[in-house]
């Protein structure tokens, strides 16, 4: 059996790991990565947020020409559209392919030595990984565990057959008549509208009162006005049940026993670290309930034992566990880091979208020293001409009364998925309203609805 002791070993190609990869190898680190999952860029790249972008997209593409076919749509009329959507996965496939490779470009750049295969650990820095060409054990000096999440599975609804997580769903073959999607969050959304897009009929059961729970109504109201104008069946407050011959039993809000038709049913409950399978409890390390333990170092109770990305909690974006990949690689390498950002914006790529950074309406409401004020999209030109304005849509900017310091931005509208990292710029640098209000934005964008949000903040917006 082949062994391998490097500096740092790295479990999980997903864009913690592989980030961590490649930072640890551009810092001159001996460094080994083992992809056990879904491919370099993990569930990302191959099976979340990249893939599911290109079928939105699709989605949107599809739902413009099917209103330039139904009466016409800026004057532009088309003859009834149709899709193939096995040829719509075989484009995203192709996508993901391209960054697939660019992603083994980078770690071989880095130098980087990629293993595929499964690892299982035996003590906390020494592994077996099972390859197509034999076992090989690995003892290293730093161990990072980049292992993600996977899909909740519920008990009475086992995932097979016509029961399906986000993963199936986006390989689909066809675009099915009747998809019921089980958990309003934004996972089961964001495909559920790209269905109803693409012509499926569509009902969301969620247990919640409204959906997207955990951001506030006057974010949500914008996407459920979608949904209900769109024909989407909304069963809030409801329970789901079993799946039998072509049905899903559910539950009402009032108790009452409901059968609804689907030909897939999608579930999308959340969800949960991959702690099994690979020797996490023959390592040692503290745990936090379903979540490996970190301080802010992102190390574990384990010394020399790293932890980052969805294993370590909430909240599970790729984003965070790229930033926590590249704190830990330089700590190994010697420099004085710490990962404790201001905020981690988190955005919904639903219709429309929405964008949440820092302190929002339910984090403030007991407080009588901040100043909210919204700015809708209905008055911004930008907004107009992009068919983006009569959605609802805002920006909203909470700040503290006393120095004028931003505590939290929100979004709603078509496009605001683009301001999120503006919104992160500003919360991380400490900025205040009078430093929005004195950038003077482009015109005409939809990023003007920051500055004037800011504006009215200060009790001088010009353009309501």
């Amino acid at each position: 059996m082949q062994t391998l002791t490097p500096k740092v070993l790295v479990i999980g190609a997903g864009t913690g790991g592989y980030v961590a990869g490649i930072r640890c190898g551009q810092l001159g680190l001996d460094t080994i990565l083992v992809d056990g999952g879904d491919g370099l860029g993990g569930t990302c790249l191959n099976v979340g947020c990249i893939p599911s972008k290109a079928i939105i997209h699709a989605a949107n593409k599809f739902e413009t020409v099917a209103r330039a076919a139904d009466g016409g749509t800026l004057g532009i009329t088309a003859s009834k559209p149709a899709v193939d959507l096995s040829k719509t996965v075989e484009w995203k496939d192709g996508i993901v392919r391209k960054l697939n490779g660019g992603v083994a470009a980078l770690l071989k750049k880095a130098r980087v030595k990629v293993i595929k295969g499964w690892a299982e650990f035996s003590d906390a820095k020494t592994c077996t990984v099972k390859t197509a060409d034999g076992d090989i054990t690995i003892s290293a000096e730093h161990v990072i565990l980049a292992t993600g999440s996977e899909p909740v599975e519920l008990p009475f609804l086992p995932f097979g057959g016509d029961v399906i997580s986000s993963t199936e769903a986006l390989a689909l073959d066809k675009v099915p008549n009747k998809l019921v999607v089980v958990g309003g969050g934004y996972i089961g959304l964001e495909l559920g509208i790209a269905y109803r897009k693409l012509g499926a009929e569509v009902a969301i059961v969620e247990m919640a009162d409204r959906i997207l729970p955990l951001y506030d109504k006057a974010l949500t109201d914008p996407v459920a006005k979608w949904l209900t104008s769109h024909g989407v069946e909304l069963h809030l407050g409801a329970k789901a049940g079993s799946f039998e011959r072509g049905q899903l039993n559910i539950t009402d809000k009032d108790g009452k026993a409901l059968k609804l038709k689907a030909d897939k049913v999608l579930v999308t409950v959340g969800r949960r670290p991959r702690t099994k399978g690979w020797g996490l409890e023959n390592m040692g390390v503290a745990m936090a309930g379903p979540f490996v333990k970190i301080d802010k170092r992102c190390a574990t109770s384990m010394r020399n034992v790293w932890a980052i990305g969805d294993l370590t909690g909430e909240p599970m974006l790729a984003h965070k566990g790229s930033a926590q990949g590249e704190v830990v690689a330089e700590i190994i390498a010697g420099h004085d880091k710490r990962f404790d950002p201001v905020t981690i914006a988190a955005v919904c790529f639903t219709e429309p979208e929405i964008v949440s950074a820092g302190l929002g309406p339910q984090d403030v409401e007991e407080r009588d020293d901040v100043i909210t004020a919204m700015f809708p999209f209905m008055a911004i030109g930008r907004a107009l001409a992009l068919e983006a304005g009569d959605d609802g849509g805002f920006v909203r900017v909470i700040a503290s009364k006393t120095d004028h310091r931003i505590l939290g931005i929100q979004a709603v509208g078509q496009h605001v998925s683009e301001l999120s990292n503006s919104f992160a710029q500003m919360l991380e640098m400490g900025a205040l309203l009078e430093d929005v209000a004195g950038v003077i934005h482009v015109h005409p964008t939809m990023g003007e609805a920051f500055h004037e949000a800011s504006l009215r903040a200060l009790g001088h917006a010009i353009h309501i």
